[in-house]
C-alpha cells in the first residue's frame, strides 16, 4: 500500500509539474491535478499516522 501511494504521488507530481509549465496555475486541469495530488498526499499521511499508531 505504501509503495503504491508513493508511486502515485510521484506520478501525479510529475504530471502536475509538466502541465503547470505550459499552462496558467489557475487553469482547470492544473487545479484538478493539484487537488488530486492533495488527496493522495492526505491518504499517505493518514496511512503513515495509522502505521505509527499501530506500532505502539
Amino acid at each position: 500500500m505504501e509503495k503504491r501511494l508513493l508511486r502515485k504521488i510521484e506520478a501525479l507530481r510529475k504530471k502536475l509539474y509538466r502541465t503547470a509549465k505550459s499552462r496558467s496555475l489557475v487553469d482547470e486541469e492544473v487545479v484538478e491535478l493539484s487537488q488530486e495530488l492533495d488527496e493522495v498526499l492526505n491518504q499517505y499521511q493518514r496511512f503513515s499516522m495509522y502505521k505509527q499508531l499501530s506500532f505502539w
